[in-house]
């Protein structure tokens, strides 16, 4: 276990720290728990994957209960005051995601809907085709769809972070280019870095930054180098590398952090379209892994995440550096979307 400094401790505790994407099991008292013991200050959490809109809407209204059953724990975020006011406060809060754009079905009007219950980012798709665009297992991407057009246009309107992380590489570069607002890769890392389909090339990773957007590097074990038995050091590499190709503005942290979630959430996220399993991209016969297997062992829940304020530094990033990669980033791109 990496030891933390004062000084890391210090400079922890006085920043703004965001989790690009957290999709943990938002029933089990430990998560919410773990983030306030990590002084998490706020996360992008899926309520959506394959979700349609009814379905969508009952997570929601779920969620309305835990803000207000937890109100000593967490916030509902709709706003970039809203984050500060957690800080404040000692609380995390909790920023309504999609992983896919499948709630809005074939209705572009129910973006604004959602945006007014609370919805602040969305992926345009989840591994594969849906009404948007092509997902990064789908066998064929042919990019954006004319709704999928239309629907960045109009989350770039009402204030919705359009998110590229599970999104094929031609869905996204179009996405990037039509968007008239930055973009974000919540959880992914570079494909130069470690050659996995859910990477991103590097050539959509600097479009992403030249718009001003902000990757997640994700600390997934699947996606980083040696895979099963991937490190903290590996995961800090896969930092490093998108740091050096678009620069430090760009780079900030989306652990993809799956706390206390169930086999049958393995099974469901593998599915072809949430229903079909095993699907054509997932191993046929592998039991899912316990959720503690997918990550390094030094950050496998959210209580551990000032590990990364020390090992940054021992990387050689300076305070304002780690700053901004903790939590500095999203900030940023969060007050550029989320203001009509």
């Amino acid at each position: 276990m990496t030891a933390v400094s004062q000084r890391a401790q210090r400079l922890y505790e006085d920043s703004i720290i965001i989790d690009g994407l957290n999709v943990s099991d938002w029933e089990s008292d430990n998560v919410y728990q773990s983030l306030n013991n990590g002084g998490v200050t706020a996360i992008n959490a899926t309520i959506a994957t394959w979700e349609n809109f009814r379905e969508t809407l009952d997570h929601i209204s779920k969620w309305l209960v835990r803000f207000r059953e937890r109100s000593d724990q967490i916030i509902q975020v709709e706003t970039v005051a809203d984050i500060h006011r957690a800080k404040r406060e000692g609380k995390t809060g909790v920023i309504l995601g999609w992983q896919n754009t499948s709630p809005i079905e074939n209705d572009l009007n129910r973006l604004e809907l959602f945006h007014r219950l609370g919805v602040r980012v969305a992926q345009v798709t989840y591994h594969e085709r849906n009404l948007l665009g092509d997902g990064c297992m789908e066998r064929v991407d042919g990019g954006l769809t004319n709704f999928g057009v239309d629907a960045v246009k109009e989350m770039n309107r009402v204030g919705i972070l359009v998110d590229l992380s599970h999104v094929g590489m031609a869905t996204t570069m179009e996405s990037i280019e039509v968007s008239d607002k930055p973009v974000a890769i919540t959880h992914a890392n570079a494909k130069s870095y470690y050659d996995h389909r859910r990477n991103k090339t590097d050539d959509a990773i600097k479009l992403m930054a030249e718009k001003g957007g902000v990757i997640g590097s994700t600390c997934i074990r699947t996606f980083l180098r040696n895979f099963t038995t991937a490190t903290l050091d590996d995961y800090l590499d896969a930092i490093d590398h998108l740091v050096d190709m678009i620069g430090i503005d760009h780079v900030a942290i989306g652990t993809d952090h799956t706390q206390d979630q169930t086999d049958e959430f393995w099974r469901y996220i593998g599915s072809q379209q949430g229903t079909k399993f095993p699907s054509s991209f997932t191993v046929v016969d592998e039991k899912p892994k316990p959720w503690q297997d997918h990550y390094p062992d030094e950050f496998t829940t959210p209580d551990q995440f000032s590990v990364m304020s020390q090992a940054l530094l021992d990387r050689g990033y300076s305070d304002e550096d780690v700053v901004k990669i903790l939590g500095g980033n999203w900030l940023r791109v969060f007050g550029e979307v989320w203001v009509k």
